[in-house]
């Protein structure tokens, strides 16, 4: 409605520019007046038909260099318009109307730095053009959207506005183009003190995992190409006149549950909740490659449980699902923890990943130390942002036994992050 009564006062306008030169050369009479309507007729019939033109019936395209992408990538856009009639254009703006999820920055080399100052990672993104069009009937625009932030973000709309010299005459249209963008959490290298498994004959550590426990033979088998030097049974070798080499008890893994706090909070880091969700992702990779079975527990606004079991399908629902979560919830994470240990399996491991520590917390990891056979906490922020009760947490968790990691600045902003599980 707005805009129909719009387009009526700028054709009355234009209209009546028109008229009023007529008359003034009508009446008035001479070479002056006549030159004056007959200089002015040209600008004002080309008013009338730019007010005519139909720019909504526009197509315009977007097409992404990718559409799967990491945290902290760039992304190369290329914007395609195609006109049926090539009405002459002095300008052109296009502009891309970006949702709220790209409305921040992630720089992986930067991030870290500003970790006791997350709103620093914002970004009041605008993405404007402006063209030339002349007679053109195709046009093509590029432009880079930088530092992707994690996250599925949905590109849905395009403005194109466009006007004469003077301003008398503007038009304007938000072209509906829906494009999709999912940008990864990035993996980091994570060194492990000691790895989660343990021996048939016992409950020892190892300090490698998936590798053969060479102290006890169990049989022996022809050589096969990989076998190590030492693992030949030089008796049996000479006796059947072919490398035989010996056969070693498999290494047997525990279970391993990683647990992300995606619960929301009046105080929460945001950063530090990215680099959470980083550090799972890295963690269950890690894990994956040195025990037989891990799985993932995420509470937050949803409770979601994902047990891996080397399946890719899961693998990367878990992907997908760390893509896209974010702090959300009215229940404690403590609170919900306690909730889901009678589903925990007895004896399993688990990791806690956490951006805050309070005493409803520390009574949750007293339960949990009782069901399962290694408890190990990182806890992830800033260090000006460590309150005084949460460093006394800290100390009463580590003097009761737990293994607490606390993982700021210093730590993430290292090229292989190092968790201590004793």
């Amino acid at each position: 409605m707005n805009g129909s009564i719009r387009f009526i006062g700028k054709l009355s306008f234009v209209v009546f520019m028109l008229l009023l030169l007529f008359s003034f050369a009508m009446f008035q009479g001479g070479f002056v007046s006549w030159f004056l309507f007959y200089g002015a007729l040209p600008i004002l019939l080309y008013h009338i038909g730019l007010l005519l033109y139909p720019i909504k019936k526009w197509r315009i395209t977007r097409r992404l260099s990718r559409h799967v992408t990491r945290a902290g990538d760039n992304l190369q856009v290329n914007l395609r318009i195609k006109r049926t009639f090539p009405y002459p254009l002095y300008y052109c703006v296009c502009e891309e109307i970006l949702p709220d999820t790209l409305q921040k920055t992630d720089n992986a080399s930067e991030r870290y730095r500003y970790l006791s100052q997350p709103e620093k990672m914002n970004a009041a993104r605008r993405i404007k053009k402006i063209i030339f069009p002349g007679f053109r009937r195709i046009i093509e625009i590029p432009y880079d959207i930088e530092g992707i932030p994690r996250g599925e973000h949905k590109l849905y709309a395009i403005r194109v506005r466009t006007g004469d010299v003077f301003g008398m005459v503007t038009k304007e249209h938000v072209f509906q183009v829906e494009d999709q963008i999912a940008a990864f959490p990035n993996e980091r290298s994570v060194s492990i003190a000691e790895r989660f498994s343990s021996y048939d004959q016992g409950a020892a550590s190892s300090s490698a995992m998936n590798l053969k426990n060479t102290n006890v033979a169990t049989g022996i088998r022809e050589y096969t190409p990989g076998d190590k030097f030492s693992w030949i049974d030089w008796k049996q070798t000479a006796k059947k006149n072919t490398v035989i080499t010996k056969e070693f008890e498999q290494e047997k893994s525990t279970d391993t549950l990683v647990v992300l706090d995606a619960s929301f909070h009046q105080d929460i880091n945001e950063l530090a909740f990215e680099s959470g969700v980083e550090l799972t992702m890295s963690l269950l990779e890690s894990i994956q490659r040195q025990t037989s079975q891990a799985s993932f527990l995420s509470i937050g606004r949803d409770t979601i449980h994902f047990p891996l079991n080397h399946d890719p399908a899961k693998k990367d629902w878990i992907r997908r699902h760390l893509t896209k979560v974010q702090p959300g919830g009215n229940i404690p994470f403590a609170v919900k923890l306690r909730e889901e240990i009678m589903q925990i399996t007895a004896g399993a491991n688990m990791i806690l990943i956490t951006t805050r520590l309070d005493h409803e917390f520390s009574r949750t990891v007293r339960h949990l130390r009782q069901r399962t056979k290694k408890l190990v906490v990182i806890f992830i922020q800033a260090f000006s942002l460590i309150s005084a009760e949460e460093q006394a947490l800290i100390r009463q968790l580590r003097g009761e036994g737990s293994v607490v990691n606390v993982l700021s600045e210093d730590e993430l902003s290292r090229k292989i992050i190092e968790v201590n599980i004793v």
